[in-house]
């Protein structure tokens, strides 16, 4: 089973090997691309400093971050739209002022004795990842020229790619940065081949993310003939080498995960580490 799943793991490998280079994707030291979904926050509060620390310890490629504007146009990290399930204080965050969030505590309510951390900023965001790890930048509620500002800033354009929530937001990254990696859902049922060509030919996008399931090996080897990696989430309670395997098996050549820590773990027994 490991010998048949690495052969078609280096196979699709190959076959993108000249185009991922034309999509300056950033590169990666895992062979299959490990994204560790808010940072690793096993320990540490999700989109937190601490918890981008943790991923770089780990390993892993990729720290998925999300990004939002403030009232007053500064951008911070933050999963939801309100400060409530993540801070003691409550309110939109496009409706509070920086410093007003800047005074909150930060925290995982579903750890104990968690490090009381304050909600970062994109900025301090690119100054720890910058040369350390890249950056998938969930594009939450943000303006382009803003963000790619602060990351030309912190010369950081080539170890970044971008996850697209809205059509407004792609045509503006299409507009302002075309050579920066775009990454879309696969948002429409994909039964095969000839579906996954013509889901590409309307989205032109750089690389396929969505829940693993909603792919197969045929689907996503269609994808890499295009030139298209899927890199889909598996963040699960249930992660593990098995679970894991079965992502593999599809084709994936990168996996969205909880657990960074031990993913790269298992990538290294599999010899799929760089």
């Amino acid at each position: 089973m490991k010998k048949c799943i690495v052969q078609i793991v280096f196979g699709f490998i190959f076959s993108l090997s000249v185009k991922a280079q034309t999509n300056h994707l950033p590169k990666s030291k895992n062979k299959i691309v490990v994204i560790a979904h808010r940072g690793d926050h096993s320990l540490a509060p999700e989109n937190s400093l601490l918890a981008i620390q943790n991923a770089i310890e780990d390993g892993a490629d990729y720290v998925e971050l999300d990004i939002r504007t403030t009232k007053d146009g500064k951008l911070i990290l933050m999963h939801d739209a309100t400060v409530d399930r993540m801070t003691n204080g409550h309110g939109k965050i496009s409706e509070l002022n920086f410093d007003s969030i800047r005074s909150l505590k930060l925290f995982n309510k579903n750890i104990t004795n968690a490090d009381t951390l304050q909600v970062p900023t994109f900025e301090e965001a690119l100054n720890i990842c910058k040369n350390k790890i890249h950056i998938y930048l969930d594009f939450k509620s943000a303006n382009v020229q803003q963000v790619y500002d602060a990351v030309i800033k912190a010369s950081m354009e080539k170890q970044m790619v971008v996850y697209i929530n809205a059509p407004n937001q792609f045509s503006d990254w299409r507009k302002y940065v075309p050579e920066m990696p775009l990454i879309l859902s696969l948002n429409a049922k994909v039964k095969d081949s000839a579906e996954m060509i013509q889901y590409l030919n309307r989205n032109p996008i750089d690389i396929l993310d969505g829940d693993w399931t909603e792919y197969t090996p045929e689907t996503v080897k269609s994808a890499f003939s295009k030139g298209v990696p899927v890199w889909a989430d598996m963040q699960s309670a249930i992660e593990n080498d098995a679970y894991w395997s079965k992502g593999l098996a599809v084709g994936l050549l990168g996996i969205q995960t909880d657990h960074p820590k031990e993913l790269v773990l298992f990538l290294k027994k599999m010899k799929l580490h760089k």
